[in-house]
């Protein structure tokens, strides 16, 4: 098994982690991040403007937007979670 990454202060579950937002930022600008983005309401349109040429997300090595949580390392929320939607953010 893979040692733990440094930056990672805390686990409240199975795959929840806490960290500092410095670090966060700090590990993104060490890697290329992988979003997977979930659309919720009117904001999931602004987040899939962020790939269009305008402002391009690919300069900063992020536009290989994710269908997958296997495949990504970031999962950007869209939009408000409700109660109903909550349990299936959290599932993801």
């Amino acid at each position: 098994m893979s040692q733990p990454l440094p930056w990672i202060e805390g686990r409240f579950e199975e795959n929840v982690i806490t960290t500092t937002v410095e670090q966060a930022i700090n590990w993104g600008r060490q890697s290329s991040v992988w979003p997977m983005t979930f659309g919720l309401a009117c904001c999931a349109i602004e987040m899939m403007a962020t790939g269009a040429s305008k402002y391009d997300i690919d300069r900063f090595g992020a536009g290989a937007f994710r269908a997958t949580p296997r495949q990504s390392d970031l999962m950007i929320v869209a939009g408000t979670v409700t109660y109903k939607m909550a349990s299936r953010v959290r599932r993801l």
